[in-house]
């Protein structure tokens, strides 16, 4: 699903903030990426979802060779990765129901078709009665639900997620981990991104750890029951 050979990043002429990184993420694999800020696990995110390049090294992605791959394919494999960013990201003219469904619309679905499981997604997430709030009346944890809602409504094969539960209660972050989970059962491979030693310690899944840019520990755990 994803190899890192050697891979380097710099912004600029600043120091490396990846360095030598290596690992693969296998097909249906559960994975959370930790250490503490700045050790470098967003810039590691961005390169898996194509927003930045590496400075060097190999990034192989659904079996592209991203260095040799043409411009024109990233589009498609871009909708493939159902992504959590920390900032959201969120369309603010649009209703909650109407982010949720974007990547729906997008791929050309038609409104009948998916208005029952954004409705059904919506409802799990505690959001079952915001379905036409746009997102600036929101909290800032009712966005993250939105923006969590809308990376996994097309059930993506590759899910990637940057403190999915940092700004949650522990109720709704059990139940978003429970969801990560289910989609993880149906074949999407999930790489989240956390500090969060709890939520780390609450399964058995793999855990990769970055110090400083670089790999240091790597858990080898087994996919979520």
């Amino acid at each position: 699903m994803v190899r890192f050979e050697n891979v380097g990043m710099r912004y600029g002429s600043g120091p490396e903030v990846l360095r030598d990184v290596n690992f693969v993420l296998e097909p249906g694999s559960f994975t959370f990426l930790t250490g503490l800020s700045g050790a470098g696990k967003t810039t590691l995110l961005k390169l898996i979802y194509l927003a930045e390049p590496p400075s060097r090294g190999l990034i192989t992605l659904f079996e592209y060779d991203l260095a040799v791959a043409k411009r024109s394919d990233f589009p498609a494999l871009r909708r493939r990765i159902g992504v959590v960013f920390q900032d959201f990201r969120l369309l603010d003219h649009l209703s909650v129901f109407d982010n949720v469904a974007l990547p729906l619309k997008i791929a050309g679905s038609r409104t009948a078709d998916f208005t029952e499981d954004v409705r059904e997604l919506l409802g799990w997430v505690g959001l079952g009665d915001r379905l036409q709030a746009k997102p600036p009346t929101l909290s800032g944890g009712e966005q993250q639900r939105v923006a969590i809602a809308r990376a996994v409504v097309a059930r993506p094969d590759l899910l990637i997620a940057d403190e999915p539960t940092g700004n949650v209660d522990p109720e709704i972050g059990t139940r978003i981990l429970r969801l990560f989970n289910e989609l993880n059962r149906f074949g999407t491979t999930v790489l989240i991104a956390t500090h969060d030693r709890a939520l780390v310690e609450s399964t058995e899944a793999d855990e990769m750890r970055l110090v400083e840019g670089r790999l240091v520990q790597l858990r080898k755990g087994r996919r979520p029951a």
